[in-house]
């Protein structure tokens, strides 16, 4: 164990004296094994970019949570119902479809109407149509800067950004403030000036408070009440500045009577800034704009600018389904599977949209580009069977389709989940691989990723029932060419019962014929590939490679103890050889240092036999 070094001080009298010595030996750590990648639609989200989310609450947040569309979105409320912790989210959506709500921004403060600020959603779809964005000058400096606000269509305010300018040399320069701080919006400058304030603005009042004694009509929407300013008798003495005049106006709109179901009277807002007055409807309808009419309103100032109590951003829509290509991507580009090369803690890939496709090639093409991903990254892909397998008849004929792409980075599993649509409150089929998923995160937290994610404690929790209801003997067909079978057992229900790759068919022989095989070798050679960074570039000699078989060994002991190994003694478990047999005179000249790690792994069982033999007689106790 790795000590601080301490410095002893000289020694002066007979003894013991201790000295903590820095250790030599190198640690290599386990890296993650259920982190898992769903790439597909969603119904909003940062396009093509990975987004790490740790429970179906941020996934809601960040992407919209479900929708009829997104067969994402219900893999991933299947992962985290079923023991799932961690997930990758990229957004696809079909190249050149779906675009960004907006609104533009306008400003009247130099006497003629003119586009100033772009405000644009962060990201394209339909549901930025429901942001609302309001404005007013309530800041130390009022004549200068400005405050903007985001609301969602129910009114909450969401983000606020203060003191705001539209001067680039400005601190607070508006575009570099909300593009930098804000998740819903970005914002762009197209004109000089500042965007006008919600609602209805005043023009200044002096420095005297003219005669408040008067009768106003107001009117929003198309409701229109009338009502004294300021009554002596009732209201006491008449306010002195402008924030007093504000509170009282306030007073007298919220009093005012609204129409059935509305709060635009209720809620209003008066401000003071400066010497200046903005009214603001207490809804976020944009047609509940303030308006005060008469001559009276005039006197007061009360009709210099008139404008909606939000603005709200118009235009966006949904991208559409992504096609094979849009999910393919591009390596150059990082877009689809590809963004995942730059994200290092991947271990699961689920594709759930191809199980919707028609056509079973474009399902295959997809799955073949997966698996490069997955051969080259470490990855371990699950496959949905396509929809159109609805009996075990369709499962035999339809598997021919597959065998180009039989790799052992990837199982296909069959047949779909019968669930309770938490949208509509109805049964209907979704493909497996995201309640796969957390079965697997579950086993691998429980048990570990050499232990078979299959069996009776692989329950798939929420289901109701399976499409296809299958047989002992129906398995018995599907099994030995590599369809890892969902079944529902009594007492136990809807779970997981098989646990081989698309390799592990009988006919091909595999020694990766089983999925927690090869996903312990992968989690075995990721590790030893992050845990041995630090030889790069020290000394190629003896020296070194003890230091590595030290700290291969010790790796490799500690998943021995752990039971990730077959054999009763860690010799006939694993071994770590490293030295002049690997790595030979020319290898060193080249630079090169050759490690072999071997390992016995643990197979699942899959066949249990029970011999019954049946005798006469009594047997003693």
């Amino acid at each position: 164990m790795p000590m601080n070094a301490v410095n002893t001080a000289r020694p002066t009298y007979p003894g013991v004296y201790v000295e903590e010595l820095p250790s030599s030996a190198r640690t290599i750590s386990t890296v993650t094994t259920s982190v898992t990648a769903f790439v597909g639609h969603t119904r909003r989200g940062p396009l093509n970019e990975p987004v790490r989310v740790t429970s179906f609450t941020e996934f809601e947040r960040r992407f919209g949570g479900l929708s009829s569309r997104s067969a994402v979105g219900y893999a991933a409320h299947q992962f985290f119902g079923n023991g799932g912790t961690v997930a990758v989210i990229v957004r696809v959506a079909r190249s050149g479809s779906g675009r960004a709500a907006c609104v533009t921004l306008e400003s009247t403060e130099g006497h003629s109407e003119s586009p100033v600020l772009e405000v644009h959603a962060k990201e394209p779809g339909g549901w930025g149509n429901g942001l609302r964005v309001a404005v007013d000058y309530d800041t130390p400096r009022p004549d200068d800067t400005f405050n903007l606000r985001v609301y969602d269509a129910k009114g909450a305010a969401r983000e606020s950004f203060t003191g705001l300018s539209m001067d680039a040399s400005h601190g607070r320069h508006a575009p570099t403030v909300i593009n930098a701080g804000s998740r819903l919006i970005r914002v762009e400058a197209v004109g000089e000036g500042r965007p006008d304030p919600s609602g209805t603005v005043s023009k200044p009042f002096g420095h005297e408070l003219p005669n408040l004694a008067v009768d106003l009509t107001v009117k929003i929407g198309e409701v229109e009440r009338e009502f004294t300013l300021h009554d002596p008798d009732c209201d006491g003495e008449a306010p002195s500045t402008v924030t007093e005049l504000a509170l009282l106006l306030e007073r007298k709109l919220r009093a005012l009577p609204d129409a059935p179901g509305r709060h635009a009277f209720a809620g209003a807002e008066v401000t003071a800034f400066g010497r200046r007055l903005q009214v603001v409807a207490g809804s976020t309808d944009p047609e509940d704009v303030v308006r005060f009419v008469g001559e009276c309103a005039n006197d007061l100032g009360l009709e210099a600018s008139v404008n909606p109590p939000v603005f709200p951003l118009e235009g966006g829509e949904d991208g559409e389904a992504p096609g094979p290509g849009d999910l393919i991507g591009s390596e150059a580009d990082k877009t689809g599977i590809q963004a995942l090369r730059d994200v290092e803690d991947v271990n699961l890939l689920v594709l759930p949209e191809l199980a919707a496709y028609e056509s079973t090639d474009d399902a295959v093409t997809v799955v073949s580009a997966a698996q490069r991903l997955c051969e080259e990254r470490r990855i371990f892909l699950l496959v949905d069977a396509p929809g159109t397998w609805v009996s075990v008849d369709t499962a035999r004929a339809g598997l021919a389709a597959f065998d180009a792409v039989r790799g052992n980075h990837a199982g296909l599993y069959f047949p779909h989940l019968q669930l309770t649509d938490p949208i509509t409150g109805r049964l209907r089929a979704f493909p497996p691989s995201g309640a796969v998923a957390g079965v697997y995160a579950r086993t691998d937290s429980e048990r570990g990723v050499w232990k078979a994610p299959a069996g009776t404690e692989a329950r798939l929790a929420g289901v109701h029932s399976l499409t296809v209801a299958l047989t002992d003997r129906e398995t018995g067909l599907l099994n030995p060419l590599g369809v890892n079978c969902l079944r529902t057992m009594p007492m136990v229900g809807p779970l997981v019962w098989g646990a081989r790759t698309l390799e592990g068919s009988d006919a091909l022989d595999s020694e990766w014929k089983y999925v927690p095989v090869r996903r312990l070798a992968l989690h075995v050679e990721e590790s030893l590939r992050r845990g041995l960074q630090w030889v790069v570039f020290e000394p190629n000699d003896e020296n070194l490679w003890q230091q590595i078989r030290l700290g291969a060994s010790s790796y490799l002991h500690t998943l021995f103890r752990q039971g990730a190994f077959k054999g009763g003694t860690p010799r006939e478990a694993y071994f770590v050889k490293c030295d002049r047999d690997t790595t030979t005179d020319e290898d060193i000249a080249n630079g090169v240092v050759n490690v072999l790690v071997g390992f016995a792994p643990v197979r699942p069982a899959e066949f249990v036999i029970v011999s019954i033999q049946q005798t006469s007689g009594q047997f003693e106790l």
